[in-house]
């Protein structure tokens, strides 16, 4: 019998599956087609301080081996996603989710990941300073180790739950801006959030995206995700949740070997509703096929 548990700071998930924010809402309409209690855990709607309706349309563009998107982080906001979407996720989800939070200040994230972080539901905060497709956004601060370490550091003082950094891999140097987190209080970090991409429509000689830019996801990113992840895992001593074209069981393994503890799944759940149950479900056999006993141990296996 496999053992598919990890931890995450202290947080026991059953396995490491976790579908990532901004592919599964709030779950709602994922609970329709299978019970959601067998996943790990999920990061929900990447949240702000006001409403946000988003970036203009066409806001998705299908790429080779992926897709960008440039959806510009709508949702109701943080009052509004604390009175109405998280009492929905405890009728459809019975473990500890992850709370995604986006910001355009400092003063913003605090708030955010404060009132989030009172919410019982909550068992991490996932401070994105990576959107790559939100102008003023999360990347102004993601960029350098300077900028995320002064918002690791406003929000570690403001809560008391994990606090994972959800990095860009926009950037030259992702090991120094993972340094700077931790060193400024991160108990993890995540990564790695979409890179910036571009599409021309041929017949109208323009951008295809509304927003010209997106943030592009899918099978092609792996690669990459994989390399920062390894890099990053050299580099600190906090979890690391990984994420970048994640499409199946041998993926999950593959970025556990370089180094995280768990993985998120983004794209695949776009593409096919059911991924992330199907990975859940596939796991075990991946692991006797590799003779993995128990998950947690091969975290980091690829440095050894």
């Amino acid at each position: 019998m496999v053992d598919l548990s990890v931890n995450l700071s202290g947080l026991r998930l059953d396995n490491p599956v976790i579908p990532a924010s901004g592919t599964f809402g709030y779950g709602r309409e994922f609970a329709e087609l299978y019970d959601l209690d067998l996943l790990g855990s999920f990061s929900f709607k990447g949240t702000t301080r006001e409403p946000r309706y988003g970036n203009d349309t066409p806001r998705i563009a299908e790429t080779a081996s992926g897709m960008l998107n440039a959806v510009g982080l709508q949702n109701p906001g943080v009052d509004e996603v604390i009175r109405r979407e998280l009492p929905n996720i405890a009728k459809i989800f019975h473990k500890p989710v992850i709370a995604n939070v986006s910001g355009f200040s400092i003063d913003e994230y605090v708030e955010c990941c404060a009132k989030l972080d009172a919410q019982p539901q909550v068992g991490i905060l996932e401070v994105n300073i990576s959107c790559p497709n939100v102008h003023g956004g999360g990347a102004a601060f993601g960029v350098t180790p300077e900028g995320a370490a002064e918002v690791t550091h406003a929000v570690k003082a403001a809560t008391t739950k994990p606090v994972y950094m959800k990095l860009s891999p926009n950037v030259t140097d992702i090991a120094a801006i993972a340094r700077a987190c931790e060193q400024a209080g991160a108990d993890g970090i995540s990564l790695i959030n979409t890179l910036l991409g571009m599409r021309i429509d041929l017949k109208k000689r323009a951008p295809l995206l509304g927003n010209k830019t997106g943030g592009l996801s899918g099978p092609a990113v792996f690669p990459i995700a994989v390399r920062m992840v390894y890099q990053v895992y050299e580099a600190v001593n906090i979890p690391i949740i990984g994420m970048g074209g994640v499409m199946n069981a041998e993926d999950v393994i593959e970025l556990m070997l370089a180094g995280a503890s768990a993985v998120e799944v983004g794209a695949a759940n776009l593409v096919d509703p059911f991924a992330c149950k199907r990975i859940v479900e596939t796991l075990p056999a991946v692991c006797e096929k590799y003779g993995i006993e128990k998950l947690s141990e091969i975290t980091g296996g690829a440095h050894r």
